[in-house]
């Protein structure tokens, strides 16, 4: 039997979104997630359905790689752009892949997808190649994109006792005194997981920079 091609999956994938598609649901989705591509009311629970039921197609990784872009960038709809990343998140971390999650957090532009890509793709290649990944991300922190400089905050959000805190700091300092509701979220949120593994760290970093915002220090320090 034949191995699937990308475009395989893509077909694949798109008429088991269309199979699940709830029309009634679409609308209130898209206004939730302020989206102007549309909806097709298929939700999460649904979606994970059809990627195990996509699983036999997905041996081949250059298959999924081709599938997931596809996706990505022929999207009419947000979902194909959710089962691109989930995807994505199929194949073992990829520090080459940066200038594609780069693109995705670019045309992306919301939290909905940028969250995704920063914590589960972004993140694990971090992890697997930090000298690879960490100059790359050094560029992004100042970056006139505001996504990518989320990105660079909360891309360690699972790292734990991995978390290369230079980077986390650097991200935080460079971004202190943008106001962007985002940013000053993602902050106080980045400041708040690491806490789960080292509170004193955090608790000093809270302490020794008053230019916190509040929004962030109140995030940072919630659970402390």
């Amino acid at each position: 039997m034949s191995i699937p091609d990308g475009a395989v999956i893509v077909e694949a994938a798109r008429a088991g979104l269309a199979a699940l598609a709830d029309p009634a649901a679409a609308p209130g989705m898209a206004a939730y997630m302020k989206s102007a591509m549309p909806f097709l009311g298929v939700a999460a629970p649904a979606r994970a359905a059809l990627l195990r039921e996509l699983q036999p197609l997905l041996a081949d990784r250059a298959a999924v790689r081709a599938a997931a872009e596809a996706l990505w960038d022929g999207a009419q709809a947000r979902e194909e752009r959710y089962v691109a990343t989930a995807l994505a998140r199929r194949l073992a971390p990829e520090p080459d892949r940066l200038p594609v999650h780069r693109h995705w957090i670019v045309t992306g532009a919301w939290w909905d997808h940028v969250d995704e890509i920063a914590s589960r793709l972004v993140g694990p290649a971090l992890r697997a190649d930090p000298p690879s990944v960490t100059p790359v991300l050094r560029t992004w922190i100042r970056a006139p994109d505001r996504w990518l400089r989320r990105t660079t905050v909360i891309c360690q959000l699972g790292a734990r006792d991995r978390t290369d805190l230079a980077l986390l700091t650097e991200a935080i300092e460079a971004n202190l005194d943008d106001g962007d509701f985002f940013l000053r979220k993602g902050i106080g949120w980045a400041l708040r997981q690491h806490a789960r593994t080292d509170p004193e760290w955090v608790r000093t970093f809270v302490a020794t920079h008053p230019a916190l915002s509040p929004l962030s220090r109140k995030e940072a320090l919630k659970h402390l």
